[in-house]
């Protein structure tokens, strides 16, 4: 499936680290779906599943996000650098509800609530991983 360009969600994204030990990240598991690797172009979505959602709550800080499976596919944009990495879902994440307001910002304009997470290759993509935290645009 190729990422696409239709506008789907906004806000802050992070990193984590799962499968292989890779770069700065120890061996980890593999994620609700068992294919998550560090080293890969994947990314943890909040509403993965009802399973998911009920961690996650992103609804606790207005976030309504839609239904996206194991293997979906995404396009994620730095809000700042206009940089993009193609990403596809692998794990349940981030626990949206535990960072509610939290923000991530460029000239000016900031994005707020964890809505992905990143795997550090993904991340690197568009980012650098010290910063920690991205303003960024979702496609699918």
């Amino acid at each position: 499936m190729a990422c696409g360009s239709t506008s789907l969600w906004a806000g802050e994204a992070t990193w984590f680290c799962c499968g292989n030990a890779w770069g700065s990240c120890g061996s980890a598991g593999t994620g609700a779906c068992g294919t998550c690797q560090s080293g890969k172009n994947m990314a943890a979505w909040p509403n993965l599943s009802a399973a998911c959602w009920d961690i996650t709550r992103p609804d606790l800080c207005g976030e309504s996000m839609p239904r996206r499976t194991c293997g979906a596919v995404m396009n994620v944009r730095h809000q700042c650098s206009g940089a993009t990495v193609c990403v596809t879902l692998a794990d349940c994440g981030p626990r949206t509800k535990s960072f509610c307001g939290e923000a991530a910002c460029c000239n000016g304009a900031c994005r707020t609530n964890r809505v992905i997470d990143l795997t550090p290759a993904a991340f690197t993509a568009i980012g650098s991983l010290s910063s920690g935290k991205l303003p960024v645009y979702i496609y699918e």
